[in-house]
């Protein structure tokens, strides 16, 4: 659901909006090389050790794309607490008797965001050593943390809407939701190997070797399909053709998040040698009695490591589970986009940042509505870095030149590890935002967002900007 926040008054600025002629030479050469106009850029830059603040166009509401992940995970480090985390449990009606379990056990999660394929594993592992060898009765699975979410239809900005990026968000989301599949076309033919190998996908393999190619391009050559066999029999067919001598791999989206879970708990355990009926139950709301009985649980890392994951590589997934967390726990309508967007304006609007313009739809970035200006984005930079947790949340941010959706770019000697920097990127979005420190050894806020039907052209006008802080072109 899109929740537009309004708030009345205004942030006094501490200069004076600049003209485009005011944009730093190397940034103005660049717009013009790429042919993007000066229109389509919005930039805010604010010293954090004295100065003055440079602003081009940084009023305007702009699609933010993933920098908009800053938001989310600042302000759920904020009002969740930097320790915070996420617990999956196994409960029962009553402890296991001469190992076996007599009635159902309870699988609850709580939206935990990276609730691993490992992590499964020692959860399960946990259940053998309490002594369970036998489930006798059903798998019921209790994703009553975020209710029963609806989505419209998923955003798809490449064509392709089955990719792992836009997994939904589930109280009960497990390993992503995704099985690895390994391609090998070292031989006569095209060999494939998923991970993990569940009873209830199955993988047609039509690909062929073809004449030639390199292994670098190898995936725009295979498409793959999606279908519903018989029941939860989910098919993912693999047409094209492989490069010969070429290994490589691909996440896939497999199921639905509950489907997805109960396959992968009987997968492990009766690869862990337990016994059971496979039976599994899915219904709506809280179902875990009161007097259930805790026979294994597994915690989440904090929320530091899971915010470094969410802005050092851009994860959607993981960031749409936080962003719902914050509206349950914070929140008055539950687990609902709405709640987390509420709660999320209003904490910034405590903060002093009145932001009229912002739109928070699902708090990731990939959204055609999100908006937010530069100007604002900026404001919210330099509390955090003034805050006691800003260790924490700057360290998530990616390092130039050498970490994250960073590490292909400004990769110079100069350049490199000098600067913390979010990306966001859609199809007509491009923007950075996050902290830079110049050759003076001052540190600056730096906001810049592209929003042009070419913004893919984009790219080196945002690294002239970080490029032109770096070597001291806004000190006065």
């Amino acid at each position: 659901m899109l929740i537009r926040t309004l708030f009345a008054g205004a942030l006094l600025a501490s200069s004076v909006l600049v003209t485009a002629a005011g944009l730093p030479g190397s940034v103005q050469q660049s717009l013009k090389a790429t042919g993007l106009p000066a229109d389509a850029l919005g930039v805010a830059v604010l010293p954090l050790d004295g100065g003055k603040a440079f602003y081009h166009r940084a009023d305007e509401s702009m699609r933010p794309a993933s920098t908009m992940k800053l938001v989310t995970t600042w302000a759920g480090l904020n009002l969740l607490g930097p320790t915070w985390s996420w617990q999956t449990e196994l409960l029962a009606d009553r402890k296991p008797v001469n190992g076996v379990l007599e009635g159902n056990l309870y699988l609850r999660g709580s939206g935990d965001p990276k609730l691993t394929i490992e992590r499964m594993w020692l959860l399960v592992r946990e259940l053998r050593n309490a002594g369970v060898e036998d489930i006798r009765g059903s798998l019921v699975l209790d994703g009553s943390a975020f209710g029963e979410l609806a989505f419209p239809q998923e955003y798809d900005d490449d064509g392709d809407s089955e990719r792992a990026f836009l997994v939904p968000p589930d109280a009960l989301l497990s390993n992503f939701r995704t099985v690895r599949v390994t391609f090998d076309s070292t031989g006569d033919k095209v060999k494939l190997v998923t991970e993990p190998p569940l009873n209830q996908v199955r993988v047609s393999n039509d690909l062929a070797i073809g004449s030639g190619g390199d292994c670098v391009s190898w995936s725009r050559r295979v498409q793959q399909r999606f279908g519903q066999v018989s029941g939860t029999q989910f098919i993912v067919q693999f047409i094209g053709e492989m490069p010969p001598g070429c290994k490589a791999e691909r996440y896939v989206p497999v199921l639905n998040a509950r489907e997805y879970t109960q396959a992968l708990f009987w997968y492990l355990w009766y690869g862990q040698g337990g016994k059971g009926s496979s039976l599994t139950e899915k219904p709506a709301g809280k179902v875990v009695p009161d007097n259930a009985i805790v026979l294994a649980s597994t915690r989440s890392p904090d929320l530091v490591a899971n915010i470094r994951d969410i802005n050092k590589f851009s994860n959607n997934v993981m960031a749409r589970q936080l962003f719902l967390t914050v509206g349950a726990q914070r929140g008055k309508g539950g687990a609902t986009d709405a709640a987390a967007a509420q709660v999320i304006a209003g904490w910034l609007a405590g903060q002093g940042i009145t932001a009229p313009e912002l739109v928070l739809e699902n708090g990731s970035g990939l959204s055609r509505s999100e908006r937010i200006s530069p100007r604002h984005m900026a404001d919210m930079l330099q509390g955090a870095w003034r805050s006691p947790w800003a260790a924490e949340f700057v360290a998530s941010l990616p390092l130039v030149g050498m970490d994250g959706t960073m590490r292909k770019r400004l990769t110079g000697a100069d350049e490199a590890g000098r600067a913390h920097i979010k990306t966001g990127t859609l199809r007509d979005v491009r923007a950075v935002a996050g902290f830079v420190q110049d050759d003076k050894g001052r540190n600056w806020v730096v906001v810049g967002m592209l929003n042009h039907a070419d913004a893919v052209k984009g790219a080196p006008v945002l690294d002239a900007l970080i490029r032109s802080v770096q070597k001291g072109e806004f000190r006065q």
